[in-house]
């Protein structure tokens, strides 16, 4: 049982009313590490007690395969939350990825929660995942290597996140959730084992799995964007290179999305006008996220 100061009491109203009376700038960033962790509950615990203490918000997972975060923290506390992670053997020098913008919405509460997987993959055996630095590309090498005529790029998120940003000419995949993405990916690649796979999603976590996976069914020339979406993006920006993503990038929070280019290249589930906006159903035995204008979001 945990103690009732290691999890949220409060409900959504007090929340949002606790951040609308914040004085501070928060940024909002992620991380992962695939990782041995066998310390489960107490580095649970440690973690949600010292983040709280620095008010930082978000959802961070563990498992016995690694941690995998999204973080709301307060600017003030920036170099007190780094030092925290870095007292971790597991998570020292962390490579955390700030996000494209930010929002001091972004996330209400604080989540730690131990889970089976850190990315739910569907598979009875665990993957064995072995970072490879011979396979990381930086936005410069996945620009030219996506010049390649024997290059595949392939899409490793859902459709709804791939429906309103994707790099050019990438494979999309109709998958809903993870677990259905990789076995989707093997069988459409299935003859294209002689050509260079580019995969890439979000911030790198899910094409580490992906790639374990295709290299274990014989894939070779496998390749990922390293750091993902969000590193390719702040790279393109810094070193002024072409970007070759277009539209939006899906993110898990509030937000629910961070524009890396100016294009809307989807359009509302309802009247068909050109939008890239998000939302939950209202209907409570549905709740599906689809893509609605704000138009309809107004009329229904």
């Amino acid at each position: 049982m945990l103690k009732n100061n290691l999890f949220n009491r409060k409900n959504k109203y007090q929340l949002i009313h606790s951040l609308d009376k914040e004085q501070f700038e928060r940024t909002t960033c992620s991380f992962y590490r695939y990782i041995k962790i066998d310390d489960l509950i107490n580095i649970r615990n440690q973690l949600y007690t010292k983040l709280i203490e620095l008010h930082c918000l978000g959802r961070i997972y563990i498992a016995r395969e690694g941690i995998n975060a999204q973080v709301s923290v307060p600017m003030p506390n920036w170099d007190a939350f780094i030092y925290i992670l870095d007292s971790f053997t597991e998570f020292n020098n962390m490579h955390i990825k700030p996000a494209v913008t930010h929002s001091k919405y972004s996330f209400i509460k604080l989540i730690v929660r131990v889970k089976n997987k850190i990315v739910a993959d569907g598979l009875k055996d665990d993957l064995v995942i072995s970072p490879n630095e011979e396979t990381y590309l930086s936005a410069t090498e996945f620009n030219e290597a996506m010049d390649d005529p024997n290059s595949i790029v392939v899409d490793m998120r859902n459709y709804y996140e791939s429906e309103v940003g994707h790099f050019d000419d990438a494979i999309c995949p109709d998958a809903a959730t993870f677990k259905e993405l990789l076995p989707i990916v093997k069988e459409m690649l299935n003859n294209k084992k002689r050509n260079k796979l580019l995969l890439y999603c979000t911030g790198g976590i899910r094409c580490e799995k992906a790639s374990a996976y295709l290299k274990s069914h014989n894939f070779e020339d496998v390749y990922q964007l390293e750091g993902g979406i969000i590193s390719y993006f702040h790279q393109v920006k810094e070193k002024n290179l072409e970007c070759k993503f277009i539209g939006k990038n899906f993110v898990f929070d509030a937000r629910m999305g961070e524009n890396i280019t100016d294009d809307i290249i989807s359009k509302c589930h309802q009247c068909e006008a050109p939008s890239n906006r998000h939302t939950n159903c209202n209907n409570q035995a549905c709740h599906i996220l689809f893509i609605q204008c704000e138009e309809c979001d107004i009329c229904f």
